[in-house]
């Protein structure tokens, strides 16, 4: 295998945003390390929570990502074709490592609550206001049934959407650029929510943070 750093690249409409992890001695797919302490989100998100999700579950879906792709055309791919284009357990274990990179680094202690500029006017133009907004969405993760995600994507046109996908869905497979994820599989929020889920759901909004959102878009 070539020498690979795994790299996830946005290049979508002039915003670039790109995702390093390590490389082991085997060039294999690696933790991204988190951009702050395991217990910096507290009381949002537990460090027990932040050890056994990202530790744990992240960490397992990055070490099946790397052995199901050994030997196959996508052994030297970067996440983002891997997202685009495989199907079945690639996929999944892709996706939801991808997911999982984009969910925590949308969190920070010191978040910017509210969006500015363009991701704001186009907010506003597509749900008349912030707060819509976030009521709508927080629906929409609430409502969802089972295990799943529930996004901020922009559209091929340049629109806003939100998007519910169950289990590993990302909004690449749909042609859309993923800005926002919230995961509500039940492994996110029960240690610390139980079965609350809208109660974790209005948390987080106190974590994301907008300016990282905005890069996105």
């Amino acid at each position: 295998m070539n020498r690979k750093l795994w790299m996830t690249v946005f290049c979508l409409f002039g915003a670039i945003e790109m995702m390093f992890a390590g490389l082991t001695e085997d060039n294999r797919f690696t933790l991204p390390p988190l951009p702050y302490e395991m217990d910096a989100l507290e009381p949002v998100i537990s460090r027990e929570t932040i050890e056994f999700h990202y530790g744990k579950h992240l960490k397992g879906y990055v070490d099946n990502l790397n052995r199901l792709i050994a030997g196959t055309p996508f052994e030297d791919a970067d996440l983002r074709t891997i997202v685009k284009y495989a199907s079945g357990p690639v996929y999944d274990n892709g996706a939801q490592a991808l997911n999982h990179i984009l969910y925590f680094n949308t969190f920070s202690p010191q978040a910017v609550h509210e969006p500015s500029g363009a991701l704001s006017e186009a907010i506003r133009r597509q749900w008349g206001s912030f707060e819509n907004f976030r009521r709508v969405f927080s629906q929409a993760a609430v409502s969802l049934f089972g295990s799943g995600w529930v996004w901020l994507a922009k559209d091929a046109q340049g629109d806003l959407v939100i998007l519910q996908e169950s289990n590993a869905g990302n909004p690449l497979s749909r042609g859309c650029v993923p800005l926002l994820g919230f995961d509500v599989w039940e492994h996110s929020y029960y240690l610390d929510y139980q079965n609350k889920r809208a109660d974790y759901v209005e948390k987080l909004w106190d974590i994301v943070d907008w300016d990282i959102v905005g890069a996105r878009y």
